[in-house]
């Protein structure tokens, strides 16, 4: 594990762990809404599928996978997120294996959704604009490294084509201070992540890294698209109750 995933372990044992996190918990509350990565206002895609009935799935790296899932958790029309590992071979999605950065895989999400409720392109919208910065290459925040790169898994060719179109009007419209480098992979199996990582947001609202990195991205996601936003998150575990 690299310096910055120990930073990232869930595990607090002494008195001072508990008063740091009290004491960014409060500095969180008392401020607006805002961490190392702010939220971009974008249009949305020009090209998106049609509204279907029955359910879909998404898969879209962004950096950590806390704060991507926590986002999607409270989007409306999301029926599940779960935390994974897509891009390298089963054997190596395994959490301190893929921070070595040498697997292949990234830190992703993949999204169940009915697009009856919210479309891909929405769901694009949601991710380039509030879940993760799409210029930063091989990096997101505090973490660097291959397994934190944007990319998008796309399931089909409607995906790839709907995610091609939508980078291509992004950059032409220069919402962006420098161009994206989202990448674009196809015939990606996904795997889950271990179970502590899941719903680690919902789970630990007080933790310094969630504290700063993601709780303001699932604010920008209730100020940006209210009319996306659910108050409930859709969990993992409690769907395992």
């Amino acid at each position: 594990m690299t310096g910055i995933a120990k930073t990232r372990t869930p595990i607090f044992k002494s008195a001072l762990a508990a008063l740091i996190v009290a004491a960014a918990a409060a500095a969180f509350w008392q401020s607006p809404a805002r961490s190392a990565e702010d939220a971009v206002v974008i249009p949305p895609p020009a090209m998106d599928e049609k509204a279907a009935s029955g359910s879909e799935k998404a898969i879209f790296a962004g950096g950590c996978f806390w704060g991507v899932q926590g986002v999607f958790q409270h989007v409306k029309g999301v029926t599940k997120a779960v935390s994974g590992y897509t891009g390298g071979a089963k054997d190596d999605a395994v959490y301190e294996t893929v921070g070595s950065g040498r697997t292949g895989h990234a830190e992703s999400v993949e999204i169940t959704y009915d697009p009856s409720k919210v479309t891909y392109g929405q769901l694009l919208q949601v991710y380039f604009s509030v879940a993760h910065n799409p210029t930063q290459l091989n990096y997101q925040g505090p973490d660097s490294g291959t397994q934190y790169r944007s990319t998008i898994f796309a399931e089909n060719s409607e995906q790839q084509k709907i995610a091609q179109s939508y980078i291509a009007q992004l950059d032409k419209a220069k919402v962006f201070p420098k161009p994206i480098v989202t990448t674009l992979e196809t015939g990606k199996t996904f795997y889950p992540a271990e179970e502590y990582h899941q719903d680690f947001l919902t789970l630990n609202p007080t933790y310094p890294y969630i504290v700063y990195n993601d709780l303001p991205k699932v604010a920008n996601l209730k100020s940006l698209f209210p009319a996306l936003y659910s108050e409930k998150p859709v969990l993992v575990l409690a769907s395992k109750s």
